[in-house]
């Protein structure tokens, strides 16, 4: 059934397969019966220009299906999967390799069910990273094992590689912005009250104000590091005395406060861009750092371990990047993002191990793309336009 304006059909999708996890993860009756169920949706284009290509988004925990862009690649004929990881809107639990898992079964349907022959991967936002890292593990498996020690062999998984990558909006991964949003003014995890004022950026009391000095800058980034690196050996410490107990109790839900204090959202002279002072993609930053919703807040200790430790995680964005030698990837660069940092796409650009790749900046160009019809046109021509060079869709499309 199509919405209003819309000129494709959303069909919906429901893939099962079975896994029967050590202990259940998430609440409710998918996933601690002994099997897996995900959902999405397939854009079916009422006037398809190319039917054996198809273009997947995924994001690690969000739905994709309401954003302005696969509906916008729909209405231009094209057939899109908005795909749904097990972690719908829930990434409390989330295990990166699993959603790894939970990606390549959307791949297997797109090709060995509905018979595409084409699948392009297109990584909007946190769905960057994991489109990379897919698409590493799909070229070359390695992973046996999450970084909390849990078996999970990707390198059977056999994995479908992708045809092409679509890297739009994206940002390095979970553990690499997390790390650099880290309020490091948080010296007791147990209070968020506890606070050094040297560090508390959105205290009027802070010595430190904008434009921020280079050595402070420094010494800020050093100490968000040296935060993460303290939540990491307290999760991993806890894991092993869970183990040693042996008492049945094998996992920890806890809550990580003061999560998106960057010194970019209040002095825009550094690595600058575009994006609008004072702002982030979650509004007023000052706000969004102790706000419920904020990003990493809820975490159990496996979870922290795999998407959110800069030093665990499997996941990093660069690290994916080059273990891709043969796979096109096209970068879209959207200069006023209010969410992804300026220097995000260059490390990524740089560390793709494929010949074959490019990267294009739309200079007004927000996180989201809303109220912006014509950035969202030029973003929409120039992934059209790469893969038909790329022999991704028929020349005519």
């Amino acid at each position: 059934m199509a919405m209003d304006n819309e000129l494709f059909d959303r069909v919906p999708i429901i893939l099962k397969f079975p896994e029967t996890p050590k202990f259940t993860e998430t609440y409710g009756f998918v996933g601690s019966q002994g099997f897996v169920a995900l959902e999405g949706q397939r854009f079916v284009p009422h006037a398809s220009r190319d039917d054996a290509t198809v273009f997947v988004f995924m994001h690690p925990s969000s739905t994709l299906q309401l954003l302005p862009m696969p509906a916008a690649l729909a209405n231009a004929g094209l057939h899109v999967i908005c795909a749904g990881s097990r972690y719908p809107k829930n990434d409390s639990a989330l295990i990166m390799e699993k959603v790894c898992y939970d990606l390549g079964q959307y791949v297997k349907w797109a090709k060995e069910v509905c018979g595409y022959r084409k699948v392009v991967l297109v990584g909007w936002s946190g769905g960057g990273a994991l489109s990379l890292f897919y698409q590493s593990q799909a070229e070359s498996p390695s992973i046996t094992h999450t970084p909390a020690g849990d078996e999970y062999d990707l390198t059977a998984a056999h994995l479908i590689p992708a045809d092409g990558i679509v890297f739009i909006a994206a940002h390095l991964s979970r553990a690499e912005t997390l790390t650099e949003w880290l309020d490091p003014s948080v010296k007791n995890e147990l209070d968020p009250d506890d606070r050094d004022l040297e560090f508390d950026i959105y205290d009027p009391n802070c010595p430190n104000k904008p434009p921020f000095s280079p050595e402070f800058v420094l010494r800020f980034r050093a100490a968000q590091l040296a935060r993460s690196r303290r939540i990491t050996r307290w999760a991993e410490d806890t894991l092993a005395r869970l183990k040693a107990r042996e008492d049945g109790e094998v996992e920890r839900g806890f809550v990580v406060h003061r999560t998106n204090c960057d010194v970019r959202w209040i002095d825009s002279s550094l690595d600058p861009n575009g994006r609008k002072p004072n702002h982030c993609f979650l509004g007023n930053p000052k706000v969004a750092n102790s706000a419920p919703a904020g990003i990493g807040r809820f975490s159990t200790l496996r979870s922290w371990l795999s998407q959110w430790s800069i030093d665990r995680s499997q996941a990093k964005g660069p690290v994916a990047a080059a273990r891709i030698h043969h796979t096109p990837v096209l970068q879209i660069e959207n200069g006023s993002d209010d969410a992804v940092p300026a220097t995000h796409n260059p490390a990524i650009y740089k560390a793709l191990a494929t010949p074959d790749k490019e990267l294009v900046t739309i200079p007004t160009a927000t996180h989201y793309y809303v109220g912006q019809p014509e950035e969202l046109r030029v973003c929409i021509d120039a992934l059209t336009d790469w893969c038909r060079r790329k022999q991704l869709l028929d020349a005519g499309v």
